[in-house]
């Protein structure tokens, strides 16, 4: 679990999109599902990208919907059986708490 308190202090503002996207990307490797979105091992020596789809507010929480850029790395595709990068992405839910600023991810399909 992540927190992005900045992102909750923000929200309502034209930055909102901005400083999630600053504070996603900003996370260690580990905390965003892409296991879940991968066909082959992630690079997570690799940075990801992030691009704010939509947000909404509900009761309890601040809802996203993110695109995630990131790289898998494929193994022995190669004739020099070098392990040869991929570009990948997938989409997620963020729920971020508005007490809290705790943030959730889920893989969307």
């Amino acid at each position: 679990m992540a927190t992005l308190l900045e992102s909750l202090r923000v929200w309502r503002s034209e930055d909102f999109a901005a400083v999630l996207k600053g504070e996603i990307e900003g996370l260690p490797p580990g905390i965003l599902p892409l296991n879940e979105a991968a066909s082959a091992s992630v690079d997570e020596s690799s940075p990801v990208t992030v691009r704010v789809l939509a947000a909404e507010e509900a009761e309890e929480e601040i809802r996203a919907k993110i695109g995630v850029f990131f790289s898998e790395i494929l193994t022995g595709c190669s004739c020099g059986y070098e392990p040869e990068p991929q570009s990948a992405y997938c989409e997620m839910q963020v729920r971020l708490d508005k007490t809290t600023g705790e943030a959730g991810f889920a893989l969307l399909e």
